[in-house]
């Protein structure tokens, strides 16, 4: 039954200590609930958003001072340009000139860049001090703020530099999906296509039947498609918090699961100097993934089909730049996800049965990488 647009779903997640992810409408005053005993809050949101520092100011600073906290906002940069170690040393600065204690939290307020940066800040200020994760867009909420995973970003690849570090809460304020340009609620659906195809097929009837209601702000249909990503993300964070089942054994996956796509999207990411949206490289990444799936005798042609059908309905890439192969292979290599020298793909043996290939055939990557060629 989907909940009353007061109410809020709680969905447990396990990691190194249990924190519960809520999502709804109107949540920023459990705020000071989180962090009993706090003297002093750090807020960190993005530079740029139009209004979003109104609306924090409005909606999170107002209920936190009549709570008694000492509130500071702290201004980092928008998009990938925030994951620096300069932007770190600052925010660190910032802390230190505001006195703050292991008693006192961060609370992050803004998209994946800023839920990364600031949960780094965290697990490293002090060895490690509270923060409460709000992610503001729609690829925050199912995918960056939820599983602990902090990072930046360095010269030789994307988020090779973080902690596993969960914060103690999240609060997923579906509020903040209403100013969201209609690109990044696009961008998101690629995160939660990824999981529908890997692990929850009621995701793929609600984008196969509802691709318009998916981008519609204050839909029932958006609302189950997000709890549904958290919820399987959360199951997966739990069984493998520090992403060690694919290191103990060749054929395992465990979170690695939630790469599906990734290595060639992050390579796209790179090579386009992070200008590209995240879930938009993610959407070519799983296209490549389904072909090269179908390269190797794994997945029928009507599977790899539906990737395509799927990601175009919500207008989503499928292709990418011909005659790039030999830096795109270069960028995957230096993909965190690489194994010593060896490539490692997430593919699907069917839909909703991901698997591990490693050192994929050179045929079958240079096949996979022509069906996406535009």
């Amino acid at each position: 039954m989907t909940p009353s647009a007061n109410e809020f779903v709680a969905i447990p997640v396990q990691a190194e200590h249990p924190y519960e992810v809520r999502v709804g409408r109107d949540l920023l005053s459990g705020v000071p609930d989180l962090v009993p005993g706090a003297t002093r809050l750090a807020v960190f949101v993005a530079e740029s958003p139009v209004g979003l520092h109104d609306q924090v100011r409005q909606s999170l600073t107002a209920p936190l001072q009549d709570a008694g906290l000492i509130v500071h906002i702290a201004t980092v940069p928008s998009g990938e340009s925030a994951k620096t170690a300069d932007v770190l040393q600052r925010c660190w600065d910032q802390l230190g000139s505001w006195n703050f204690t292991r008693n006192d939290a961060i609370v992050a307020v803004g998209g994946g860049t800023v839920t990364d940066v600031a949960g780094f800040v965290a697990a490293t200020w002090l060895r490690g001090i509270r923060y409460i994760q709000v992610p503001t867009t729609l690829l925050a909420m199912v995918d960056a703020s939820v599983g602990g995973k902090t990072g930046i970003n360095t010269g030789h690849g994307k988020n090779l530099v973080g902690a596993f570090y969960s914060p103690v809460g999240v609060l997923c304020d579906l509020s903040f999906l209403q100013t969201l340009p209609l690109a990044e609620l696009q961008s998101g659906l690629a995160e939660v296509v990824k999981v529908g195809l890997t692990s929850d097929d009621r995701i793929l009837d609600l984008l196969g039947t509802n691709s318009t209601s998916a981008v519609q702000p204050t839909s029932p249909v958006l609302r189950e498609l997000i709890e549904r990503a958290i919820r399987v993300k959360a199951e997966v964070v739990g069984q493998d918090f520090r992403e060690t089942a694919s290191s103990m054994a060749a054929d395992a996956l465990g979170r690695e699961v939630l790469n599906y796509g990734h290595t060639l999207g992050h390579a796209i990411e790179r090579l386009e100097d992070y200008q590209w949206r995240h879930g938009a490289a993610i959407a070519v990444g799983m296209v490549f993934a389904a072909e090269l799936a179908h390269a190797g005798g794994y997945l029928d042609a009507g599977a790899v089909d539906l990737h395509r059908r799927l990601l175009r309905g919500l207008d989503l890439p499928i292709s990418y730049s011909g005659g790039r192969w030999p830096e795109l292979l270069e960028a995957m290599q230096l993909d965190k996800k690489a194994r010593g020298s060896s490539l490692r793909f997430v593919v699907l043996h069917g839909l909703g049965d991901p698997h591990p290939w490693r050192n994929p055939d050179p045929t079958a990557l240079q096949y996979a990488y022509a069906a996406i060629s535009s």
